[in-house]
């Protein structure tokens, strides 16, 4: 009975930390960089390729940042064709990327070419 009480117990507590593992993964604590784009109108397929290829580069370059999405299927803004986001470990990764000389260096390959942008920033 003992035996049949503990092991109650330990699935009780099993599946406790399983719902709060679920609830945690809803709500990250990363932080999400949208960036939403209009590119200059004489900003070429092989530029806008370039950027959002340095961008991939620097994903892997840059320890902070977990994950980059570039590929853009809506966009509710006018005149604007591209959202970017990036996926950081935390506000201080975020911050510390902020005219970071990797920041820098994407820019080179991004900033000729954009027009305008919009960025929103969001955690948990």
């Amino acid at each position: 009975m003992k035996r049949l009480l503990s092991i109650a117990a330990l699935a009780a507590v099993l599946t406790l930390s399983t719902g709060r593992a679920g609830a945690q993964e809803l709500r990250p604590k990363s932080v999400i960089h949208v960036i939403n784009v209009k590119w200059k109108k004489e900003a070429t397929k092989e530029q806008i390729k370039a950027a959002l290829d340095g961008l991939e580069a620097l994903h892997k370059s840059y320890p902070g940042m977990k994950r980059v999405w570039t590929n853009t299927f809506k966009l509710q803004l006018d005149g604007f064709s591209q959202v970017i986001v990036m996926e950081f470990e935390s506000r201080e990764s975020l911050d510390k990327y902020t005219g970071s000389e990797a920041q820098k260096n994407w820019y080179k390959l991004y900033l000729p070419i954009r027009e305008e942008s919009r960025t929103n920033d969001i955690t948990n």
